[in-house]
């Protein structure tokens, strides 16, 4: 049998009070894919909870699922009638209809998360009485506001801790959803994503096409940054971690942590010099016929540094860094593209405002979208921005849907794609920045070794 000297994650909450987000999320993607294999098994565990989910060690916890005592074998259709599980993480249903399934455990998987970001379960309780109460009641569950947690965090957070199990989030978008991000959860196929990503994006860059580049450099750093946490070999890892740090650093220099600022001080510094500059060079990528590589084709990723052999080679090393250079390059000149776009728009939208005077609610939601233009403006205002634009789009379109054909309809439909492309853009700044923030802070937790795989079924 296996010692686990971390002990329990139950412990590694309690002497730390809160886990911060981020560190929340790392043990969520290690649950969740836990869950996705026992899911695909037609197994439910049926009494997660933190003392059941063993840390490796204290410094680099891998965690690690224990005790099926209560686990069964239940197809997604299959009810039970037997009371299991421990009272504080046990789904109402189990104590108010005893009767249940499979999705009890997205309901224990909630109130785990939700301990681990307040620091105690939702029905804390201080007698059996007041938690029984407390499990019968038609309360739905809040969440306190301190600390703040992100949008998808908090969206998780309240889906999977829905009273109604017919409400509640079902498995499948439960490993799809954003804040569990499954997709690049760190793997051995990380680096081979990454690579697959930067070889179209280089592409696009030549052609000229900014927009799609910067998009596609972007969604490249999202597997970077796994593939430094997979990677375990230190030589490989200071590899991998030296040309995606490459460009932190330069951030770090900056005397503005604005992104936007550091792009256009880059730009003024390349064009100074006779223009952006030519995009950099794809990485080498050459058949291989004993190895089926991402997107079902056989194929071995030879970068030019060398990593298809041995990251730790020096030799014509293509550097992470050019590509994230490359991308705050392209991100101010896609962003200098759109404010021309939004100027040359701006008649258009007094316009429409101007019509929308009789519409109480469509001139609310154009007032939104002008307060994401100007938070979007604001020195690390893109997350709030976003926020905003969301919320303008949600009701902009189904206004569009009811709006009667005519001059307005046109107006309008040209404005909601403005705001979702302004939307698109945001989304992929705030996941480049985020993705930034993790190669920056990258062992810093102390989890480098335990999101290298799945959680481990004891």
């Amino acid at each position: 049998m296996e010692f686990c000297a971390g002990g329990d994650l139950s412990r590694f909450i309690h002497t730390r009070r809160i886990l911060p987000e981020k560190v929340a999320r790392v043990f969520m993607q290690q649950l969740a894919s836990a869950l996705q294999f026992l899911h695909e098994q037609n197994i439910s565990h049926l009494d997660l909870k933190p003392q059941n989910i063993l840390l490796s060690s204290l410094e680099k916890p891998h965690l690690k699922l224990a005790d099926f005592g209560f686990a069964q074998h239940m197809s997604p259709w299959d009810e039970k009638h037997v009371l299991r599980g421990s009272p504080l993480y046990m789904a109402p249903e189990m104590v108010c209809q005893r009767q249940y399934d499979a999705r009890v455990d997205l309901w224990s998987v909630g109130v785990i998360l939700y301990e681990a970001l307040f620091g105690q379960p939702p029905f804390a309780s201080r007698s059996f009485t007041e938690l029984e109460e407390k499990i019968r009641s038609n309360r739905v569950i809040e969440l306190p506001l301190r600390p703040p947690l992100s949008r998808d965090c908090r969206d998780l957070l309240q889906r999977l801790l829905e009273r109604d199990p017919n409400r509640r989030i079902s498995f499948q978008d439960f490993f799809a959803h954003p804040w569990v991000d499954l997709e690049h959860m760190p793997s051995g196929e990380s680096l081979a994503r990454a690579t697959a990503l930067v070889v179209q994006a280089v592409k696009k860059d030549q052609d000229g096409d900014a927009a799609a580049a910067l998009s596609l450099y972007c969604k490249a750093l999202d597997f970077f940054v796994p593939a430094l946490h997979y990677e375990v070999d230190a030589q490989r890892k200071e590899a991998i971690k030296a040309k995606v740090g490459e460009g932190v650093s330069q951030r770090k220099r900056a005397p503005s942590r604005d992104l936007r600022s550091l792009a256009l001080l880059q730009l003024r510094g390349r064009l100074s010099q006779g223009g952006p500059g030519p995009p950099p060079q794809p990485p080498d990528v050459t058949a291989w016929g004993s190895h089926q590589g991402y997107g079902g084709r056989w194929v071995r990723v030879r970068w030019g540094w060398g990593w298809g052999d041995s990251l730790s080679s020096a030799s014509h090393r293509l550097q992470v860094g050019q590509y994230v250079s490359r991308a705050e390059e392209l991100k101010a000149i896609v962003s200098s593209s759109n404010q021309a776009l939004l100027r040359q728009g701006t008649s258009a939208q007094d316009l429409l405002r101007e019509m929308a005077r009789d519409k109480p609610r469509l001139l609310a939601a154009l007032e939104v979208a002008s307060a994401a233009m100007a938070k979007e403006e604001e020195a690390g205002g893109e997350q709030d921005a976003l926020d905003l634009y969301q919320r303008a789009l949600g009701e902009l379109l189904v206004l569009l849907a009811a709006e009667p054909t005519g001059r307005r309809r046109e107006l309008l439909h040209t404005e909601v794609q403005n705001l979702m492309a302004r939307a698109e853009y945001l989304k992929e700044q705030v996941k480049m920045r985020e993705s930034r923030w993790a190669a920056e802070t990258l062992d810093k937790e102390g989890l480098s070794e335990s999101v290298r795989t799945s959680c481990t079924l004891q």
